[in-house]
């Protein structure tokens, strides 16, 4: 990144808070969620296939996912697909329907949990605050080659921070509301 672009720092940021939030809603928190799913690819057509492409993934119940395979040929497939995928999950065949039951979580799990949304949230800042990094190497680089002035530079750098702070802000405020959700299950 040559030159300072706020918005796309700004992007670049809502970005890595994204990815947080995808990747705590796929933690496991004793209630069913279709995003639990997410990471299982099915083998299918010659290829591997998000779960989502090979049937309809529902909550009928909190602790139940379903799964409507579409290809009955596919029912076998996305059963060892989930099984497979190191999930805990073991799912039921009835016909071209999976019932999945969510096992209940004990104090210890919750806590490994606990710390591995930690460990993702601590990603997060760290993306957050690389993307800061190259907004203030470009700002530097901006006033060494006289395109902006010191007043210029400072104003540029006082916005980066604030932008930076909110961003790392929203990333707590996500990590403490999964943490009291795991924990409170």
């Amino acid at each position: 990144m040559d030159t300072y672009n706020k918005d796309e720092l700004n992007r670049r940021m809502n970005g890595a808070v994204a990815a947080l939030k995808a990747e705590l809603a796929g933690l496991r928190t004793g209630r069913a969620s279709p995003h639990l799913l997410d990471p299982v690819k099915v083998e299918a057509y010659g290829g591997q296939m998000p779960i989502n492409q090979v049937g309809t993934v529902s909550t009928p119940e909190p602790r139940l996912l379903t799964v409507q395979v579409y290809d009955k040929s596919l029912v076998k497939a996305t059963d060892k697909a989930i099984r497979d995928a190191g999930i805990g999950l073991n799912p039921q065949v009835d016909g071209q329907l999976l019932r999945i039951p969510i096992p209940e979580l004990n104090e210890e799990r919750r806590k490994e949990l606990v710390k591995l949304a930690h460990k993702y949230a601590e990603q997060g800042r760290v993306a957050v605050r690389n993307i800061r990094r190259d907004g203030m190497e470009a700002l530097k680089k901006a006033e060494k080659d006289h395109k902006i002035g010191q007043d210029e530079h400072r104003k540029h750098t006082d916005e980066l921070q604030k932008l930076t702070d909110a961003h790392i802000h929203e990333i707590d405020q996500a990590m403490q509301t999964k943490e009291h959700e795991i924990m409170q299950v």
